[in-house]
């Protein structure tokens, strides 16, 4: 299966176009995945226009997958055909190094591979999901339990897994107080995340039109950043706080919402840098951190965590002719939470 239909971007500043794109054959432990849903994550907007880093175009983006396996390699053993199966952001890493043999693969200290736009460890480049098939080393494939539709959970390949591990990391549960810093495709998880969990959740979000929407996922407060007051009323508030905006923010004035050895961990990744006032962290022993994705396990653990308590993205699905007018919408806001393409249309 070296041929697959994909939507892909010429070049920094062209509009996506249907194409086609070459894939490997199955090895001995691969997966061979036909996509069924693929998400429109605000990473995919920028890898695409080279504003994280030059590219090799074509390049197909997408790191949200959820499909049907097709065909196994002749050693598969985690999965065969038929299974309901996702890929996330990474689809190989050294396996070797103390954070892979950790079962972190998404901080292997020689780079894992991302899904689209790395190069793997037989030189090719990686292209994503917006593609009609897939195939992906085993250990790099999620099982989706039977509990959750693929379209919901194609975003927690990569939303849902952002915010979940961060969340389990610093400790969200029961007699904690949770921020989210934005209500989007990374906080509406967040929140729904941390509610299950059991946490107290608050969203701060620059206005509140979004509010009836986070009192809904399961947010206990809501509050906007744009009034002052808000800092003033909330300072020294939260044990652990999650950005999740990809914007330049006044970052110091979050970390003073936080309790002594409270925790703000950014998801968000803006293409600026983060000036931080470094009196806010020493005055309440507080930490300034950041979390990219969880490792295969991990995201296994999520997934399983979502169909238990019946959680999947707020999604809006669009055929793939429609992802240039997405990726508008996105940066515009006009997405509650989450595009997700129907990879039936591509091809």
């Amino acid at each position: 299966m070296p041929t697959a239909f994909a939507y892909a971007a010429p070049s920094a500043t062209g509009d996506l176009a249907l194409t086609t794109i070459e894939r490997r054959e199955p090895g001995a432990h691969d997966v061979h995945i036909e996509i069924k849903f693929a998400g429109i994550c605000h990473s995919d907007i920028h890898t695409v226009r080279g504003e994280w880093g030059p590219q090799q175009y074509p390049l197909a983006p997408g790191h949200e997958i959820a499909g049907i396996v097709r065909a196994v390699g002749a050693d598969v053993t985690k999965h065969k055909v038929g299974d309901r199966v996702g890929v996330g952001c990474m689809v190989n890493s050294c396996r070797e190094c103390s954070n892979c043999q950790a079962g972190e693969e998404q901080y292997c200290l020689k780079g894992n591979v991302g899904t689209y736009g790395s190069v793997d460890r037989d030189g090719t480049i990686t292209q994503g999901g917006y593609s009609s098939d897939v195939v992906v080393n085993e250990d790099f494939v999620v099982g989706i339990p039977e509990a959750l539709d693929l379209d919901v959970a194609a975003p927690l390949l990569c939303a849902g897994i952002t915010t979940y591990s961060p969340l389990r990391h610093w400790g969200a549960g029961p007699g904690k107080k949770v921020a989210v810093v934005g209500l989007g495709g990374l906080g509406h998880m967040a929140v729904k995340l941390a509610h299950a969990m059991g946490a107290e959740v608050t969203v701060l979000s620059q206005s509140l039109k979004k509010m009836e929407d986070g009192l809904n996922l399961g947010a206990d407060h809501y509050f906007a950043t744009s009034d002052p007051a808000t800092f003033e009323q909330l300072a020294a508030s939260f044990d652990l706080i999650v950005n999740t905006v990809s914007a330049s923010i006044d970052i110091s004035s979050y970390i003073q919402l936080l309790t002594l050895d409270g925790t703000l961990v950014n998801v968000g990744a803006p293409a600026e840098p983060l000036p931080v006032n470094v009196f806010s962290l020493i005055m309440g022993r507080r930490s300034f951190a950041g979390s990219a994705i969880g490792g295969i396990r991990e995201t296994q653990e999520m997934l399983d965590f979502c169909a238990e308590h019946g959680l999947g993205a707020e999604i809006e699905v669009i055929p793939a002719p429609k992802i240039n007018e997405a990726y508008e919408r996105v940066l515009a806001s006009d997405v509650r939470y989450r595009f997700v393409i129907d990879t039936s249309t591509i091809g």
